[in-house]
């Protein structure tokens, strides 16, 4: 997969986001998705000492994702965006 480090550009295109915490700021993360104005429908992985959220997510939103994520504690640094489409 490739890794976007910012928007893609004007287009849309459905990409992946994936955000990996602690298992004790679960339930906060899942809050701050929850309050975004768009929906979230995330997956959870756990591997042994964290907890993976995945999600799709249109690439015009990964911004507001982002934004949410920095204004709500948590670092827009380790929120990995990928291609779900390859060109």
């Amino acid at each position: 997969m490739e890794f976007l480090l910012g928007p893609v550009g004007i287009e849309d295109e459905l990409v992946s986001l994936r955000v990996s915490v602690e298992p004790r700021l679960l339930e906060d993360l899942l809050e701050v998705l929850a309050r975004l104005d768009f929906p979230v429908n995330p997956q959870l992985s756990h591997p042994p000492t964290q907890v993976t959220v995945e999600f799709p997510l249109s690439s015009t939103r990964v911004e507001d994702v982002r934004d949410a994520l920095s204004n709500h504690g948590f670092s827009a640094f380790n929120l990995e965006v990928n291609r779900v489409l390859k060109r």
